[in-house]
């Protein structure tokens, strides 16, 4: 298959991958329909119906580009969050955010410490840009904090990732060891503190906005596709420093956000009473798949997130029939972490009765088979 002769020496030497296979290839690729779809940290329980109107009103202009300064998201946001609007930087989602971070600091070689096996995303984007990847295990099935503290300063890396609550054990930190990591770094390292699942944690996990706020080396990086029921919508925002916030508008694309998705986001920050609701949803379905776990003598870790990882007791074979099986026999869509000692779990989203239920029938039957074989 022929390609385009000048691409740059890095391209060619990438291959061409996506760092997740979807929902809908996986429905391709098996010629069948997912009747449960618990496995990308979707919200199944979807936005407040106070959001669903503001889509409705909002398509009608959806001929206008949406406002590049993307002005009256970052002053609800700047309300929400006690800060100013200069302190925020909006994106296409945490991943657009994620590869505009990656770009104003990564060059061919540059050294970028994470967790192995952490957002592969974000691998994705440092690849992308020439990086090198230094990678940390897991212990205890957390982000090894001291661990990525000494790559950094091992490395001289003047960028690390952390998720805090984290993608996919489910696991965290209180806030206390997150602002004293963030101190122990050197000025010259920029942390990504991400924080996707922020508003399914417990409150002790989250540092208040303005204890890292004066930190021009700390980008918080949050979304509405999880808790909000917005994922499609792709929104998300970066909080930090206003000279930080304003390096994004060096490079990011400034008419990417879409306008349906921005009044969609807006709307669903003014509904907290809705978050206060779909949030105990949330806690009662990772309740129930821990349960349903137990049940079937799989061990259920602690969750801080919209999914419940379930450690299968065996090895990354075993899980991955599992999530195998859950498919092909019963259209019951999870995931499962990609690298070992994470890969003997597998992980799945929190999502409606009517899934659980689904879940509840099936995983037994899948072991029983399983155990036959």
């Amino acid at each position: 298959m022929s390609a385009f002769s000048r691409f740059t020496p890095l391209i060619q030497s990438l291959p061409a991958t996506v760092p997740f296979v979807g929902p809908e290839a996986i429905e391709r690729q098996r010629g069948r329909g997912i009747a449960a779809r618990i496995g990308a940290n979707e919200s199944g329980f979807g936005p407040a119906d106070s959001v669903l109107l503001a889509i409705q009103r909002a398509a009608g202009e959806t001929w206008k580009y949406a406002d590049p300064e993307n002005y009256e998201l970052r002053r609800a946001l700047a309300g929400h969050l006690g800060t100013s609007p200069a302190h925020i930087a909006v994106g296409e989602g945490i991943d657009g955010l994620l590869g505009e971070i990656v770009r104003l600091v990564v060059e061919r070689d540059t050294p970028v410490v994470t967790s192995l096996g952490g957002y592969p995303t974000f691998n994705y984007h440092v690849a992308g840009h020439g990086g090198r990847l230094v990678t940390v295990p897991y212990v205890d099935d957390r982000e090894d904090l001291d661990g990525l503290l000494a790559a950094v300063k091992r490395e001289a890396a003047p960028l690390v990732y952390l998720a805090n609550p984290d993608n996919p054990m489910g696991s965290w930190w209180p806030a206390a060891r997150i602002i004293e990591f963030a101190a122990a770094l050197p000025d010259t390292t920029l942390l990504i503190l991400d924080e996707a699942y922020c508003e399914t944690a417990p409150p002790e996990a989250l540092p208040s906005s303005e204890s890292l706020i004066d930190r021009p080396n700390v980008i918080r990086t949050r979304t509405f596709s999880k808790a909000y029921g917005l994922a499609g919508a792709r929104v998300g925002y970066a909080l930090t420093t206003p000279g930080t916030a304003q390096a994004f508008d060096k490079i990011r694309n400034h008419f990417g956000m879409n306008r349906i998705g921005v009044a969609a986001a807006q709307a669903a920050l003014s509904d907290q009473q809705y978050l206060k609701e779909v949030t105990q949803r949330i806690a009662a379905s990772r309740d129930r798949i821990a349960g349903i776990a137990r049940e079937n003598g799989l061990l259920p870790l602690a969750s801080a997130t919209n999914f419940v990882t379930i450690d299968c007791g065996r090895d990354a074979t075993y899980a991955r029939s599992i999530v195998d099986r859950l498919m092909g026999d019963h259209g019951i869509f999870i995931r499962m972490p990609g690298v070992a000692p994470l890969n003997r779990c597998v992980r799945i989203s929190t999502g409606p009765d009517a899934e659980m239920d689904l879940l509840e029938a099936a995983l037994p039957a899948v072991l029983r088979s399983m155990a036959e074989r």
